[in-house]
This record gives C-alpha cells, sequence and structure tokens, in this order.
C-alpha cells in the first residue's frame, strides 16, 4: 500500500520537474500514515456493507477482511468498535454466523501478534473460530454460560482473569469495562439466536445455582444484570418473557398459597435454603431492571398493558407482579416521573381484572398499603381522576379501604 502510494513530504510538493511552483497542498504526515487514514474509512464501508444486501455488492466482505483485516492492528479503539457493530446492527447479522466469526477473527485476531491468547475471547469460542467457514455448527452448554459469567464476576470482585493490563493507555478505563465489553461481543457473536442466549444467562442462576458459592449468589446475580442490560433489546426482553411463563405456571395460577409472600421473599428463604424459582425470577429481574438505563425501564407500563394484563387472573400473580415493580418506583420518580404515573394506573387496571376474577380476596389490607405509599409518595393527586374511575369498579372492601383516594363517599361494609 504504501509503495503503491508513497507518503509525499510538504517540500517535496512544491516544485515538480520543471522547477514550476505547485498548488497541491499535501496532509502534513506527522498527523498519520496512509494505512491509520483508511481504518475509519474501513469502519465505515463495513458498516455500509451490512446495511445492503449482499447481492449487490460486488466484492464480499470475507475478502476486504482478509485483505484489510490486520489494519485493526493500529485501530485505537477496536473492541468498542467490534461490540457497537454487534450491537447496531444485530438484526442484520442475527442470521449470518459465518459474517459475524469473521468480524471476530479478523479484528480480535489481527492483534494476536501482541496480545496473550486468551485476552479477549474464551478456548471455548476460540475453538470455534478455527472451524472450517462453512461449519458454524456450535450449541454452548449451559457450563460454557457460567464459566463467561465466572469471568466477570471474578473481574468485578477484584480477581480479573487477564494478565496485567496498565489502563492509562487502553481504550477502557478500568477493568470492569474490559470485561464487559468482550463478554457482550463473545455472546453476540455466538451461531445461536437471542433468546437462547438470554435465556441461558438466566439460567446461570436459575438452573446453576446448584454449583454457584451460596454466599457469593448476589454477585452473579449482579453480573447477568449488567451483561443483559449491556446487549440489545432482543437480548435482554428474554426477562419480560420469563416474568409471563412465571406468571403463567401453577404454582401462582392453581390453588391460592397458604402464604404467597413466601414465594416472593429471596434473601430469607436463601439463608435458610428454601427458595423457589419465583424467588430467583424476581431477584433477578430486580438486577436486570436496576442495571438498566431509563430508556429500557420505562417501557414497563406498557409492557404491564400489553403482556401482563391477559395473563393476570389470581391474586397471587397480582403480588408476584407488585413485588417485581415496586422496587424502583423511587428511581423512576426521580428518572422519569410520567412513568410511575403510568404504571400506577396500570397496576389499579391489573387489580380491577383480579377483584373481577377472585371470589375471594385475602391480602386487601397489604396490596392498599402499597397503593397509599404510593400515592403519598411518588405521585400525590397527579392521576386522581383515572384512579378514581378504576376504585368505583372495585367491591365495597376494596372501595372502603380506598376510600381516602378520592372522594367517594363509602358506607363501611359490615
Amino acid at each position: 500500500m504504501l509503495q503503491k502510494f508513497p507518503e509525499k513530504f510538504y517540500f517535496e510538493g512544491l516544485t515538480d520537474v520543471t522547477g514550476q511552483n505547485q498548488q497541491h497542498a499535501y496532509f502534513p504526515v506527522y498527523f498519520s500514515n496512509v494505512c491509520l487514514r483508511f481504518i475509519p474509512v474501513l469502519d465505515i464501508i463495513i458498516h455500509r456493507y451490512l446495511e445492503f444486501p449482499t447481492s449487490t455488492m460486488s466484492i464480499p466482505l470475507d475478502s476486504l477482511l482478509d485483505k484489510f483485516g490486520p489494519l485493526y492492528k493500529f485501530h485505537d479503539r477496536p473492541l468498542t468498535y467490534l461490540y457497537n457493530t454487534f450491537h447496531y446492527y444485530e438484526s442484520k447479522l442475527k442470521d449470518r454466523p459465518q459474517l459475524k466469526r469473521k468480524l471476530v477473527s479478523s479484528i480480535i485476531g489481527s492483534l494476536k501478534d501482541i496480545k496473550p491468547v486468551s485476552w479477549a475471547l474464551s478456548d471455548s469460542y476460540l475453538h470455534y473460530s478455527r472451524k472450517p467457514s462453512d461449519d458454524t455448527n456450535w450449541l454452548p452448554d449451559l457450563d460454557y454460560y457460567i464459566k463467561l459469567i465466572g469471568k466477570v464476576v471474578d473481574t468485578l470482585n477484584g480477581k480479573p482473569p487477564f494478565p496485567h493490563v496498565d489502563w492509562r493507555f487502553n481504550e477502557f478505563p478500568n477493568a470492569g469495562a474490559y470485561i464487559l465489553h468482550v463478554t457482550c461481543i463473545e455472546l453476540m457473536a455466538l451461531p445461536v439466536s437471542a433468546s437462547v442466549v438470554a435465556n441461558n444467562l438466566l439460567d446461570v442462576v436459575m438452573t446453576g445455582h446448584k454449583v454457584i458459592p451460596r454466599s457469593n449468589i448476589e454477585n452473579w446475580m449482579n453480573a447477568i444484570g449488567v451483561v443483559l442490560t449491556a446487549l440489545p433489546e432482543p437480548y435482554w426482553s428474554v426477562i419480560n418473557d420469563r416474568i409471563i411463563q412465571m406468571l403463567q405456571s401453577a404454582l401462582l395460577t392453581s390453588a391460592p398459597h397458604p402464604d404467597p409472600f413466601h414465594l416472593m421473599d429471596f434473601t430469607n428463604s436463601y439463608f435458610s435454603t428454601s427458595e423457589l424459582q419465583t424467588k430467583y425470577l424476581i431477584a433477578l429481574s430486580h438486577s436486570v431492571f436496576h442495571h438498566a438505563s431509563i430508556g429500557q425501564i420505562s417501557l414497563l407500563p406498557s409492557f404491564l398493558r400489553e403482556k401482563i394484563k391477559p395473563e393476570i387472573r389470581t391474586e397471587e400473580q397480582f403480588l408476584f407482579i407488585c413485588h417485581i415493580i415496586a422496587p424502583f418506583l423511587h428511581r423512576l420518580n426521580i428518572e422519569r416521573t410520567r412513568v410511575v404515573i403510568d404504571l400506577t394506573k396500570e397496576l389499579y387496571s391489573l387489580l380491577e381484572v383480579v377483584d373481577k376474577t377472585c371470589d375471594h380476596l385475602r391480602f386487601i389490607d397489604p396490596i392498599c398499603d402499597l397503593l397509599y405509599h404510593i400515592k403519598y409518595m411518588f405521585i400525590g393527586d397527579c392521576a386522581k381522576a383515572d384512579i378514581e374511575a378504576r376504585i368505583r369498579n372495585l367491591r365495597p372492601a376494596l372501595q372502603m379501604r380506598l376510600r381516602f383516594m378520592t372522594h367517594l363517599n363509602v358506607e363501611p361494609v359490615s
């Protein structure tokens, strides 16, 4: 490349062979060389290639990466570029495992001469990347995901599994940001669908808790929440599907449980070794929603309205949803108050459905306590008209307890 397009110094181009002055302005070479200046052009070419159908491209991307991929050795932020590419073009790449593997091997593989073997990718993925280009058959088992999340947990605990790095001269400011990016890159580059990856990440705790140290379970949940929320929407939205599946389970839809609050208290039951799947899911939901961006968590009202409301029938289901939603009301009230108001409206809507479905409500007082807490701590009278309309449709016992929410004159229930 440099032999074909040699760099010109400014004073070499002042005069031509005839001794006449030339008006050409040469870019000073102390800024970079032609290879470094081509890297951002190659970044754009790759993205444009992903945006257009493959049939319209005269040169395959594989050929471009084979020829120019080694330039990423000089890229100032190669992992960030790869992460952003996989994240933004997830819909374009989800059915192209060969291309994903090629991007990973070209960009990360360009640094193999100056980096340790396992500086970014796991040994399992490195073994997969060495397979023939047309062989993308690999279905990682749960043990693979446990090891991957285990590296994140160790890093967040101050024990990074990679060699010492001088973060002053790295594209990432610390080990936590580094392990998060390389983990997400590997997960997005797997030759399986987003739902399979996300469900396996959740199963690291839901199923694999048997092999996780019991004293460290919160750190594992925290790591899963951090990783899931850093992935595109098809990955982190799987937690919503798990919530719906749990709502449909016999545990919450069959005969009334003698103590449904015991089904949802993770902390106390975990230390007494009496935890259930409902408790694990609630704890994982808290981890995911805690680390989610405000844009991600702002979708909760529509989730309740469109997905939860058609499924909810029992008092246990309503209490399960309250245990998931209530801990984030304070955060939402600070960052986006309107979402708290919308969530409150949806909770009253769900309560109205449960009231019409159940012959007897056993936990009216705890439910009303939560609704009063939301009113006096967060929304005040902001949704008074909507709430009053809902309360008018409730049974007399609920109207009596919620009478201070509105101006209704309710006679005491005998």
